[in-house]
Parts: C-alpha cells; structure tokens; sequence
C-alpha cells in the first residue's frame, strides 16, 4: 500500500512516528498522525487545514487532544455515555491525577527504558491508513495524498475527528476544500 503515498503522504507517516518518538510513546496514533498533518505546509492537506483551522485555531485543537489524552482518550460521547451511567469520568481523572499525578491516565510511558526500536502504529492509526486508500479509491485517485489521510481521519470517529470537528474541519469540509485547492 505504501507504493501508492505520495511523497507529502509518506512525509506524514514519518512525522507521525516522530511525534511518538519524542512523546515517548511506544506506539503511533490517530493524534500523532494529525500532529505531524499539521506540520506540512504546501500540500493539498496543508492548504485545506490552514483554510479550515488557521493557525491562530491551531493551539486550541492540540488543547482539546491534549485534554482527551488526559481522559485516557475518552471521547466526549464516551464520556457522556458513562455519564448516564452515573460513571463521572472528570471526578475519575482528578482522583487519579491527585494521587498518580497529572496525565497519569494519558497512557505516555516515559519511563519505558525497556523499549528499543520504532513505535509500531496502533489499531486505529493502522484503520486511518487502510481508510485512506478506499478515499483514494472512492474518489479515483492513482494515489494516496496526505489529504486522503486528513479525510481518513475525519470520518473514522473518535477523539481525533471530534477535535477536527469542534474546529470546522469535518468530512465535507475538507472534501470541499481539497476540490477547490491546487496540487503544489
């Protein structure tokens, strides 16, 4: 599949596993792709970002991730879900946070000495990839471009694409923007 990524694509991938590798992390997220997608500037997916979320936006969407991540990645409809099973998710977090410290539900292993090599990419960041082929496919593109990657991540649900959403960045928005933006 990766034959398929176009350089600005492929470029994403390794951001990605940059980003885990300085945040520690032992594997490759959905987040860790649309950080390194928000790195990228004069491509398709950059242009379509930049129009959506300018970069004055740009603090407040790592905010929120940020803010999932110390939810131990519960979305807010996960956490509504709990909610209405009477389950308060932020009473839980400041509990653990209070007697583990801040972020200790963030799953960032730090202190993982033990580990040596390259982060593998999570299940769900695997999901992204596989998605933006059949993007790539449903719109009959020869090729996977880092704004397939960016529509990939707004429609596979989760923490990632509710960030996107909450600041304007949505399946259809993207779409639009791509259309009308021009290969660099």
């Amino acid at each position: 599949m990766f034959e398929r990524f176009t350089k600005a694509a492929r470029a994403v991938v390794k951001g990605a596993v940059e980003h885990a590798e300085r945040s520690g992390s032992t594997v490759v997220t959905k987040e860790h792709l649309l950080l390194a997608l928000l790195d990228r500037e004069d491509t398709r997916a950059a242009v379509a970002l930049r129009t959506l979320c300018p970069p004055a936006s740009r603090p407040s969407l790592v905010a929120a991730l940020a803010d999932a991540r110390r939810r131990a990645g519960l979305s807010r409809a996960d956490a509504s879900a709990l909610a209405d099973l009477g389950i308060d998710v932020g009473a839980i977090v400041a509990r653990v946070e209070e007697t583990h410290g801040e972020g200790a539900l963030a799953g960032d292993r730090k202190d993982s000495g033990w580990w040596k090599g390259r982060p593998s990419f999570s299940r769900e960041a695997k999901t992204v990839l596989e998605q933006s082929l059949r993007v790539a496919l449903a719109r009959k593109d020869r090729e996977i471009g880092d704004e397939h990657l960016l529509l990939a991540l707004t429609m596979t649900g989760g923490v990632v694409a509710e960030a996107l959403a909450d600041h304007g960045v949505t399946y259809a928005s993207v779409d639009a923007a791509v259309s009308g933006a021009t290969a660099p």
